[in-house]
């Protein structure tokens, strides 16, 4: 199995891309590996959106396989397996024993969790290699600003500024939802 990180500098992912599509290529004709296929026909994709970017980003289609915490998922893509980081919210910490960060856990799960759900990303990947998008679940509910109506997340300001997800925090907070009927509740960015 090949573990990949990238980093986020655009000449830098665009040169990586292209070594692991080579790469891949290379594999899939030497033993016609189905998984390299699939690992291959991702970061095509991924290479393809980056380098046309007048192009709206393309849906994946993939299965939820398994929640790592409140904002982090492993996709099957096919037959690979990618993390993904929902874009625009952050959740309370499931290490350290945040409060809610065991619910934001679980919520995240009863929204998507086993599902073929569709992923708008516009094909960036974290530093710690997860790619970063909008879940779309199989009723067509966004499964990011769910999460921030629940008051299972805050709107991450510091790498979003779609405003739709302030508004509902703000709603969240004035009901005091999920982690807002803690008095004084501590960011996740300043709980690590």
């Amino acid at each position: 199995m090949r573990r990949i990180v990238v980093n986020t500098g655009s000449s830098v992912l665009k040169s990586i891309i292209l070594v692991l599509v080579l790469l891949s290529s290379l594999g899939c004709k030497k033993n016609n590996n189905k998984k390299d296929h699939q690992f291959a026909s991702f970061f095509n994709a991924v290479q393809d959106s980056t380098v046309k970017d007048t192009l709206k980003p393309k849906y994946l289609e993939a299965k939820i396989i398994r929640i790592l915490d409140g904002d982090t998922v492993e996709v099957l893509y096919g037959e690979l397996p990618i993390k993904l980081r929902l874009a625009h919210i952050d959740c309370p910490e499931k290490r350290g024993k945040q409060p809610f960060g065991n619910k934001a856990k679980i919520a995240l799960s009863d929204l998507c969790f086993g599902q073929m759900v569709q992923i708008d990303s516009d094909k960036k990947f974290d530093r710690n290699g997860r790619l970063i998008g909008v879940i779309f679940n199989a009723d067509g509910l966004n499964v990011n600003k769910e999460m921030v109506r629940l008051g299972m997340a805050w709107h991450y300001k510091k790498y979003s500024d779609d405003m739709s997800y302030d508004l509902l925090e703000k709603e969240a907070r004035k009901n005091k939802v999920g982690l807002w009927i803690d008095p004084n509740p501590i960011a996740p960015w300043a709980f690590r």
